[in-house]
């Protein structure tokens, strides 16, 4: 089957939430190990992936700079951290194909993702990012013309754009490296946001994507079978957090959509990919699911997490 497989970004870190550089490769590691036994088994296979704490690092690197040398923009950070999470992963991934006695060539793409330039958070921006600030650490932030608000008692905060992916601009690449045999890594943080311009010009923008909502949208286009969204737990739950919590396993496609309806899912953790999950079904996918790194195979199969079928 052609699989898409969305890495959380517990998966880019170590377990107590590190992200030093041997913190990142060996948790990059654990994760191709899993994504190799989807491979060995004859899987077309593209993997996509969280970046948020290495995105975090470089808004930290820009503050602590910003006096001396201009903020990178946040595309171009997305940038950077799919070329070096494409880099740590190839590596991870090639080390663990070889050691399954697997021949499969990897390759990543630096991958944009298209979204609407009359995006009303572009004008009314909401998606916090990054670590509070006092008010004059944030300042030369704001100078440089960054929008940033005062959250109260924990300091001042940065707030940019999350808007829908509209598009995955890369796609023919990542389809061509895919039909011709190889495991692709692509759309790393949701993909590098871009707009297009009047003329028809590309133009990369100040914005977050959900990476689980372009993981819908990727794997929506390139036809795959199924979407595994993998994280931290093995299965959705509802009334999470409560005596009455209970997982769920095998969901009807409207079931699912009236338990997110019904505010069942944080907007926070698991709505967005319980979001992406319905999305992904409803646009013709034979099944997704939400489920740990550990049980990615049986996930495929439908037989283990939470599985959304169509109706």
């Amino acid at each position: 089957m052609r699989v898409l497989l969305a890495l959380g970004g517990n998966a880019m870190t170590g377990p107590d939430g590190s992200a030093t550089p041997a913190a990142q490769i060996e948790a990059v590691e654990v994760a191709m190990r899993a994504a190799a036994g989807l491979a060995s088994v004859g899987h077309e296979l593209v993997v996509t992936h969280g970046n948020g704490p290495q995105v975090g690092n470089l808004l930290v690197k820009n503050e602590v700079a910003a006096h001396v040398v201009p903020p990178v923009p946040l595309d171009w950070c997305g940038a950077q951290t799919q070329g070096t999470l494409g880099f740590i992963i190839l590596n991870a991934l090639d080390a663990a194909l070889t050691g399954l006695d697997v021949v499969r060539p990897v390759a990543a793409v630096v991958t944009r993702t298209l979204v609407d330039r009359d995006d009303p958070g572009f004008t009314h921006p909401t998606k916090p990012i990054g670590r509070y600030l006092p008010h004059e650490q944030a300042q030369p932030m704001i100078d440089h013309g960054q929008v940033w608000e005062d959250r109260g008692e924990k300091g001042w905060r940065r707030v940019v754009a999350s808007p829908d992916p509209v598009e995955v601009i890369d796609v023919g690449a990542i389809r061509t490296l895919l039909e011709a045999g190889q495991v692709v890594v692509a759309a790393g943080g949701g993909g590098i946001p871009v707009v297009r311009e009047p003329d028809g010009r590309l133009r990369g923008v100040e914005a977050v994507i959900d990476k689980d909502l372009t993981a819908a949208l990727l794997a929506t286009t390139l036809g795959a079978d199924v979407l595994v969204i993998a994280t931290d737990v093995d299965h959705a739950a509802l009334d999470w957090g409560t005596p009455q919590q209970r997982d769920l396993g095998r969901v009807a496609l409207s079931d699912m959509s009236s338990y997110a309806a019904d505010g069942q899912f944080a907007s926070g953790s698991m709505g967005p990919k319980v979001q992406a999950a319905t999305r992904f079904v409803r646009s013709g996918g034979r099944r997704s699911v939400i489920t740990s790194l550990t049980h990615i195979t049986d996930a495929v199969e439908g037989n283990y997490g939470t599985v959304v079928e169509p109706d």
